[in-house]
């Protein structure tokens, strides 16, 4: 792990926490049943957060799995994160408009998967 690497985990790892404390800023000051806007705007900070802690935390799992950084490690571990905080948005979007079912949530989490593994297969 070089010095750029450290670097790129510790700012990321630093705008997670800011995200995270924009998160709880958000579920302690507002009320979602007042305004709509304020429910999609949450479960994109949600997602956000999500997304900005697993993408180096994704990264060190592959760095120490094989213990060397491969080229395109950053990329696969930020598509990964960004999948998951699709997912989180979109279901706390399903959760908040009462769309949210057993099948509905398969489909959500399963769609992304079927990408990932799609663009992970090496021919």
């Amino acid at each position: 792990m070089n010095r750029a690497d450290r670097l790129a985990n510790t700012l990321l790892f630093v705008v997670a926490a800011l995200a995270w404390t924009a998160v709880g800023y958000v579920l302690t000051t507002v009320d979602p049943r007042d305004n709509s806007t304020v429910v999609v705007a949450g479960a994109v900070l949600l997602g956000t957060a999500v997304a900005l802690t697993l993408a180096p935390v994704i990264w060190i799992a592959s760095f120490v799995r094989r213990r060397i950084a491969y080229r395109g490690g950053w990329m696969r571990a930020a598509r990964r994160a960004a999948l998951c905080g699709l997912v989180v948005t979109l279901l706390v979007i399903l959760r908040s408009q009462g769309a949210l079912s057993v099948p509905m949530a398969i489909f959500v989490i399963a769609m992304p998967m079927l990408v990932e593994m799609t663009l992970s297969s090496r021919r």
